[in-house]
């Protein structure tokens, strides 16, 4: 009897990108990397760049297996299917591209569903008729709500309000104007809107929660509406045709932040009430290796 073959998994985050080696949804190699120290601007000079990492970490016979990746940034069907194109010029074994968010379901062992992930974004995918539907990622300037960095920038908006009102900084305004070093609110406007990334802003997130945990209402309230704007993600997919009874959840901040989860079921549950949510409590590359079995053994 033929077991399982083995695969090559890659979830590329905005921030950690997690190659793994397996077969059968178990890792027998991992390796994790920053993706900022490989990433490029281009999806040619992205596929020669994993190349590279695949290569340097299995050797030649690494790149005649299955790849499936898992791309933050690939937010199209088109986009997800220019970068395969591109990656088969290296890899001989067939090639997959999705949305990184759509490992969740895979990973948590579902056929089919609403991935959603509040890391340092937050994004909500799923598929109709085999296209990638999306709603969120549009990164921290423009949106990200429910993700680290989103929640930095709305708890500064929350906080500049509250000093504009001639309020005393609370447990979150204290915080805030620690971490980023700042003695009032135009300097803590300055601090985050110069931010150089969305991980350096996002890496402030624990400060909300720390906050609330001390008493903040405002950190609370911040919170609650970041909760709100993940469920927001979830219907918005509903409403353009998505048909589900199930979301996987993950991601560093839904993972780490009981909080922020239960806000999110929460208002996910007032809305839609026939969904099933669940929290995936594994890594997502998991999802890659399950999908390598849907990947052509060549092209």
């Amino acid at each position: 009897m033929v077991g399982p073959r083995e695969v090559v998994g890659v979830d590329i985050g905005g921030t950690k990108t997690h190659l793994a080696l397996g077969s059968g949804g178990r890792i027998g190699r991992e390796w994790t990397v920053s993706t900022p120290t490989w990433r490029t601007h281009s999806r040619p000079g992205n596929a020669t760049a994993l190349w590279g990492l695949v290569r340097d970490w299995l050797g030649d016979d690494g790149l005649r297996l299955p790849l499936v990746v898992g791309a933050h940034g690939c937010d199209t069907t088109e986009q997800c299917d220019e970068f395969a194109v591109a990656l088969r010029q290296y890899f001989t074994g067939g090639v997959l591209v999705v949305n990184d968010a759509e490992l969740l379901v895979p990973a948590a062992g579902a056929g089919d569903g609403i991935g959603l992930i509040a890391g340092t974004g937050s994004i909500a995918v799923a598929r109709v008729q085999g296209d990638l539907v999306t709603a969120g990622g549009w990164g921290w300037v423009l949106g990200d709500e429910g993700g680290a960095a989103g929640l930095v920038r709305e708890a500064a908006r929350a906080v500049l309000g509250e000093l504009d009102r001639g309020e005393p900084a609370d447990p979150l305004g204290r915080r805030l104007l620690g971490v980023f070093e700042a003695t009032d609110g135009p300097e803590l406007a300055l601090a985050v809107t110069t931010s150089t990334s969305a991980a350096s802003l996002g890496e402030r997130a624990v400060e909300i929660f720390d906050a609330a945990d001390e008493g903040s209402a405002l950190a609370v309230l911040v919170i609650q509406e970041a909760g709100q704007q993940l469920a927001e993600l979830v219907d918005r997919l509903i409403r353009r045709g998505v048909t589900t009874g199930q979301v996987v959840a993950g991601g560093s901040v839904l993972l780490g932040q009981r909080r922020l989860y239960d806000a999110f079921a929460a208002a996910l549950g007032r809305r839609h009430s026939e969904l099933a949510v669940q929290l995936l409590d594994r890594a997502p590359v998991l999802g890659a290796l399950a999908l390598g079995d849907s990947v052509p053994a060549s092209y």
